[in-house]
């Protein structure tokens, strides 16, 4: 037995001294200290033993025991340690090394021009509504006197939900405008900026899907004098101190006079070029002054209060704005032009 012992023993040791896994060292001492391991085997037949060899055996097998114990502890040390300092290896990080860029998102040239209009109103005592995009017949083309053989009345143009036209994608945001003036009385004056719909081909001016900004204002007095002044205002906020306007005759169901605003264009300065088509001047906007059938039908009395309106594309602003000349470009999401902005 005591010759079994220093073979288990010698065993024991070198199987420790080749093992590199904790749960390898782990597996050893199951396998030579554990309560069916082989030290504890050798014990259990001690019953066979004389009383002379009982003393010898025990204490030679406490020996070995304490041994293997101590040498298993010492090489599950060395092993922990040697993880770790792989892991730290591993796992190393330089804190003296660069971090890397982080990437600020940049405003669309298009929220930067809205942005900035809203800006340019609100100084001016201007509100913001909104209204629904998908609206009454109601109130995008009957209140705002637009007939019913009007060409935008057409399925050619309009985006309809229901096949009795009383429901659509609004072409345009002027329905906020009978919206603001049924539920408020004047003074008005608001914005309103938001999406519009039309059967429109894609191409380098035009879009199905689009943008403008609703303007309204309707008071005692109210004159084509404010209009011009509040538009002439916003072109040189917008365009700069040296922006000329034109104003020019049209016709809008909703507005009467009517006109249309260019403003001198910001590549050439007037003395024409590709941007403008070589007439010096870009259209910005349709204006004009509240039909007094319009004031009426919201319950505002014509014969008292005067307004102007107008509508302007947000698309339009922004080429004009940066000198871009295909709007295209502003949904394409290409960062070679929107990382300039």
């Amino acid at each position: 037995m005591q010759q079994k012992l220093e073979q288990i023993k010698s065993e024991a040791l070198a199987a420790i001294q080749t093992a590199d896994t904790p749960e390898g060292i782990e597996a050893l001492r199951v396998k030579y200290l554990g309560k069916k391991g082989e030290i504890t085997s050798i014990l259990k037949q001690m019953g066979g033993l004389s009383a002379e060899e009982r003393p010898v055996i025990g204490a030679l097998a406490n020996e070995i025991r304490t041994a293997l114990e101590d040498t298993l502890a010492k090489k599950d040390a060395e092993i922990e340690a040697l993880v770790l300092q792989q892991r730290l290896i591993a796992e190393s990080l330089d804190v003296t090394e660069p971090g890397a860029e982080i990437k600020f998102g940049r405003q669309h040239p298009m929220s930067i021009v809205l942005d900035e209009v809203k800006d340019i109103f609100i100084g001016m005592g201007f509100q913001i509504a909104e209204g629904p995009e998908v609206e009454l017949s109601l109130y995008g083309f009957d209140r705002l006197n637009s007939p019913i053989t009007h060409p935008s009345r057409e399925w050619t143009d309009t985006f309809y939900i229901t096949e009795d036209e009383s429901v659509h994608l609004r072409s345009h945001t002027s329905p906020v405008q009978i919206r603001v003036m049924e539920a408020q009385k004047p003074p008005l004056r608001i914005i309103s900026p938001g999406r519009a719909y039309r059967k429109d081909e894609v191409d380098a001016s035009h879009s199905p899907m689009f943008h403008q900004i609703e303007g309204l204002v309707v008071d005692r007095g109210v004159t084509m004098g404010d209009l011009k002044g509040t538009l002439n205002l916003l072109a040189s906020k917008l365009f700069g101190e040296s922006t000329k306007t034109r104003f020019r005759p049209h016709h809008f169901p909703f507005t009467e006079p009517s006109c249309e605003v260019d403003v001198q264009c910001v590549v050439c300065g007037g003395t024409g070029c590709r941007t403008c088509k070589y007439e010096g001047w870009l259209e910005l906007l349709g204006a004009g002054m509240v039909h007094p059938k319009v004031l009426s039908g919201c319950g505002i009395d014509p014969d008292v209060y005067s307004g102007f309106a107008f509508g302007a594309g947000i698309e339009r602003m922004a080429m004009l704005r940066f000198g871009i000349d295909d709007m295209r470009l502003l949904f394409e999401n290409d960062m070679r032009l929107l990382g300039q902005f």
